[in-house]
């Protein structure tokens, strides 16, 4: 929203899920020129993240990489990938490092349905630990960097249309007034 570089999060979110958060749009702001930001966008845009309640408080660092993605997906317009889902704590230099809880989230992963999960690196050796069913059910991407989390997780950019004739013509077409017809070749 239009303001001067403020950043709130709110919802019931502990002190380490804040950081997380910040650590996140630090990111971001960093690399603002890669996700195609004007230099000046922080300048003149609030942004306020909101983690709904749901049953139970949230803290920990395992959002991390979904913040930032949420972040960029939002600032660039390019939409989040269905079916993926990922977790891992991000540093402010990019990095992705390993968290706690792989079985349960990826158990959970499954019965929600998901298709691709996104994890640590490091966290590789805890696949060994998943039910043989939910291996096979999940594709897993091994991100080391938040730059793995994203070109994993958002579709592609769209590509600008290149200028033809026959694009060049239509749009001067289009921009002609509109034929006159009678009542019944045009109804209101």
């Amino acid at each position: 929203m239009p303001g001067t570089k403020g950043f709130q999060i709110t919802g019931s979110v502990g002190n380490v899920m804040q950081e997380s958060a910040r650590a996140a749009l630090s990111y971001v702001r960093s690399h603002a020129d890669e996700i195609g930001l004007h230099r000046d966008f922080f300048d003149k845009t609030d942004i306020h993240m909101h983690i709904p309640a749901g049953a139970q408080p949230k803290d920990g660092p395992s959002a991390g990489v979904t913040m930032t993605t949420a972040l960029v997906s939002l600032l660039s317009g390019r939409p989040v990938k269905k079916g993926v889902g990922m977790t891992g704590e991000v540093t402010l230099r990019g990095q992705v490092l390993p968290v706690g809880g792989i079985k349960e989230k990826m158990i959970a992963a499954h019965r929600a349905g998901l298709k691709t999960i996104i994890l640590p690196k490091r966290n590789e050796p805890d696949l060994e630990e998943l039910p043989a069913e939910v291996r096979k059910s999940l594709s897993f991407v091994l991100a080391g960097t938040v730059n793995d989390v994203l070109q994993a997780s958002l579709e592609k950019p769209a590509r600008p249309e290149k200028k033809t004739a026959k694009n060049k013509n239509t749009k001067s077409a289009s921009s002609s007034p509109p034929a006159q017809g009678t009542a019944k070749d045009n109804p209101a």
